[in-house]
């Protein structure tokens, strides 16, 4: 399934993409610098929720997509079923 995102939905995904980016690095900082074991895993949780949330961003917009394209699994040989057992797999990779 290829992924199309256009607009607020694009740009929405690349700055929470960004946010995690930018969580780790302060999480190899602390590291680096011996920082307070809390303050660690408390940024950890927030990069890994960033992360969540762009993950569970992109998954909605490839429902969308699929679902607006019905005729595509047929086109690939693919049954509706076989589309939203793999997509839900995506999903649970997730959770």
């Amino acid at each position: 399934m290829e992924l199309q995102f256009e607009g607020d939905d694009l740009k929405s995904v690349l700055n929470r993409l960004r946010r995690a980016q930018g969580q780790i690095s302060g999480v190899i900082r602390m590291i680096e610098e011996g920082r307070d074991c809390e303050d660690v895993v408390t940024q950890l949780a927030a990069a890994s929720r960033a992360l969540d949330r762009a993950g569970f961003a992109i998954i909605a917009t490839g429902l969308q997509q699929c679902l607006a394209d019905t005729g595509r699994a047929a086109r690939d040989g693919e049954t509706a079923e076989q589309m939203k057992a793999r997509l839900e797999k995506l999903f649970l990779s997730l959770a």
